[in-house]
C-alpha cells in the first residue's frame, strides 16, 4: 500500500535558508568576486546559511551592530551679496505672520539687522526683536537661553530669525525646541550623558538663520551647543529637525568682523573641516538605530560629507590668511564664508571629534584668558581658538586610523607627499597644521598661553570624557574609560605648547 505524501509547510527559517542556498549555488560566474580565486567567498570557513544558523541559534547584541547606512540632511542655503534684503519676502512666501528675530546687543547696530528689518516691515510682517544673547555663551544653568525661551512663549511666534553668529543661530534653535516642547525639562534634549538625548519627533516652526560670522556653519546644522557651567563643560541639542529652513548666507554682512573674530571663526572652519574628515567611516559606528529617527546627525565620515569637508579645508587654507590680513578682501571674505557653509555640511552630517570634545571644556574652565581682538566685558576663549590649540596633537595621534586621509589633509595645506611615508603622516600633518597656526598670526601657542597649568589637565580631561556624541566619532581612540582618560590626558600634555 502506497501512503500518500503529507506535504508540510516549511518554517520561516528553512524558507530563508533555501532561499539563500539558491542564491549561493547559482551565484553568476562571471561575478568578479567570485571569479577571483583569492576572494574570500571561495574559502570554505563560513557560508551564507552557516551565518544564518548561526544568527537563528543566538540573540543578536544590538549594542554591537555597525550602522549600514548613512543620512544627509541640510538647510537649504542662499548665497550672494545682499540677499538679505530677501528675508521679507522669503517669511511672506512662508506665509508667517508673526516673527520673533534673534540677535545680539552688537549686530543689533549693524547693516545685517538693518536689512532684515526693513525686509520684514517691507511685507508687513510684525515683529519683536530678543537682542540679549551672548556672545560664546556662559552661565550657571544656562539662564540666558531659559530667559530667551520665556521670551518666545507667550509671544508665539510662526516663525524665527537669527541674525548673528553661532551663538545667535543656536540660541534661536533652541527657543524653537524648547517653545515646542513647552512641557518639556530643559535636559530632555540635551546630549546624553549630561542629558537624556530624547530625540525631536516633531516638526518645529521656522527658522531662518543670517549668518555674520563666516565660522560655525550652524546656519546648515542640526546642532546647538551651550555652555552648562555646573558640569564644566559644554553640551548641547542635536537632531535634524532642529536645522534653519533656510540658511542666508550673504558676504556683505562679514565685512564688519573683526580680524581677531576673522581668524577664530575660521579656525573652526578648518577644524569642521579636518575632524569631519578623519572621522570614524560612518558603517564603523555604533550601534546601529533601532528606528530612523534615532539615527545621530553626526554619523561618521561618509562619501557625500567627504566632498564638503575636503572643499571647506583647501578653501580654508588658501582664503583665511587674506581675510585675516586684508579686512578689505572681498574675495577671501566670501570664499571664507562659503567654505565655513560647505563644512557645516560636511560635519553636520559627519560630526567632528577630539579637536571639538576637548575644545568645550577649554573654553568652560577658562583660568582668566581674554582674546585680544573681541570686544567683550568678560574672559573668553574664543571657539576657534579653544578648537585649534589641540590640533597639532589630535592629528598626530588619530593619524595611524588612515594615513591616507592624513596625507591628504596635508597636501591640502601645500605639502608635496609624493615621497613621504605612510607612517609619517601624522608627524607631517601635525607639522603643516602647526605652521600654519604660527604665520596666521596672534595665535596662543599652546594651553600654557591660555593660562593653563598642568595641575589643570584632569579637570579637562574630565570635562571632555561627557563628550560621549562626538568622542565616539575620534578613531584610534580608546573605549575603555581609564585607558581613554590617559590617551586624552596625553594629548592635552602634548598641547600645553607647540
Amino acid at each position: 500500500m502506497v501512503v500518500p505524501a503529507v506535504r508540510v509547510a516549511p518554517s520561516a527559517a528553512n524558507r530563508a535558508l533555501g532561499l539563500l542556498r539558491t542564491v549561493q549555488y547559482t551565484h553568476p560566474p562571471n561575478c568578479p568576486c567570485h571569479s577571483n580565486p583569492n576572494h574570500h567567498h571561495h574559502h570554505r570557513s563560513t557560508s551564507l546559511a552557516d551565518n544564518v544558523r548561526r544568527h537563528l541559534a543566538s540573540p543578536v547584541d544590538a549594542s554591537r551592530q555597525k550602522e549600514y547606512a548613512f543620512e544627509m540632511a541640510a538647510s537649504s542655503i542662499r548665497f550672494g551679496p545682499g540677499v538679505t534684503k530677501e528675508v521679507g519676502m522669503d517669511f511672506k512666501n512662508l506665509g508667517v505672520n508673526r516673527v520673533c528675530i534673534v540677535t545680539d546687543q552688537n549686530v543689533a547696530k549693524l547693516d545685517a539687522m538693518k536689512q532684515a528689518v526693513e525686509g520684514l516691515s517691507r511685507e508687513g510682517i510684525e515683529f519683536t526683536v530678543f537682542d540679549k544673547v551672548r556672545v560664546e555663551p556662559k552661565d550657571s544653568s544656562y539662564s540666558r537661553v531659559k530667559e530667551a525661551i520665556a521670551f518666545a512663549k507667550p509671544y508665539n511666534p510662526d516663525a524665527y530669525l537669527a541674525v548673528g553668529g553661532g551663538s545667535v543661530i543656536d540660541t534661536a534653535k533652541l527657543m524653537n525646541l524648547y517653545t515646542a516642547y513647552p512641557e518639556a525639562d530643559f535636559l530632555d534634549f540635551v546630549n546624553a550623558p549630561l542629558g537624556k538625548g530624547l530625540p525631536v519627533d516633531k516638526k518645529l516652526k521656522p527658522l531662518v538663520a543670517v549668518p555674520t560670522t563666516a565660522g560655525t556653519g550652524s546656519e546648515t546644522t542640526g546642532t546647538a551647543i551651550f555652555d552648562l557651567v555646573s558640569k564644566k563643560a559644554k553640551t548641547g541639542v542635536a537632531h535634524r529637525n532642529l536645522k534653519p529652513t533656510l540658511g542666508i548666507c550673504d558676504p556683505l554682512n562679514t565685512r564688519t568682523m573683526p580680524s581677531a573674530v576673522h581668524a577664530s571663526s575660521g579656525l573652526d572652519v578648518l577644524c569642521h573641516s579636518l575632524e569631519s574628515w578623519t572621522a570614524i567611516p560612518f558603517n564603523e559606528r555604533i550601534p546601529r538605530p533601532t528606528n530612523p529617527i534615532n539615527r545621530p546627525a553626526y554619523q561618521g565620515a561618509n562619501p557625500i560629507s567627504d566632498i564638503f569637508s575636503l572643499q571647506a579645508l583647501r578653501s580654508t587654507v588658501k582664503y583665511l590668511p587674506r581675510a585675516v590680513k586684508d579686512p578689505d578682501d572681498y574675495e577671501a571674505q566670501s570664499q571664507m564664508l562659503l567654505a565655513a557653509t560647505l563644512a557645516g555640511v560636511g560635519f553636520g552630517n559627519a560630526g567632528v571629534h577630539l579637536c571639538h570634545g576637548m575644545s568645550y571644556p577649554i573654553s568652560s574652565q577658562n583660568p582668566g584668558y581674554k582674546h585680544a581682538g573681541y570686544a567683550v566685558d568678560h574672559t573668553i576663549v574664543p571657539h576657534g581658538v579653544s578648537v585649534a590649540i589641540t590640533a597639532p596633537a589630535v592629528f598626530r595621534f588619530t593619524a595611524a586610523s588612515n594615513p591616507d586621509r592624513h596625507l591628504a589633509a596635508a597636501e591640502a595645506f601645500g605639502v608635496d607627499i609624493s615621497n613621504i611615508k605612510r607612517e609619517s603622516a601624522g608627524e607631517v600633518l601635525g607639522e603643516a597644521i602647526t605652521e600654519f597656526l604660527i604665520k596666521l598670526g596672534d595665535q596662543p601657542r599652546g594651553l600654557k598661553a591660555l593660562g593653563f597649568k598642568e595641575s589643570d589637565i584632569d579637570g579637562l580631561v574630565e570635562g571632555t570624557i561627557p563628550q560621549k556624541r562626538v568622542l565616539m566619532l575620534a578613531p584610534t581612540l580608546s573605549e575603555e574609560l581609564e585607558a581613554e582618560k590617559q590617551e586624552l590626558r596625553k594629548l592635552l600634555e602634548q598641547s600645553m605648547e607647540y
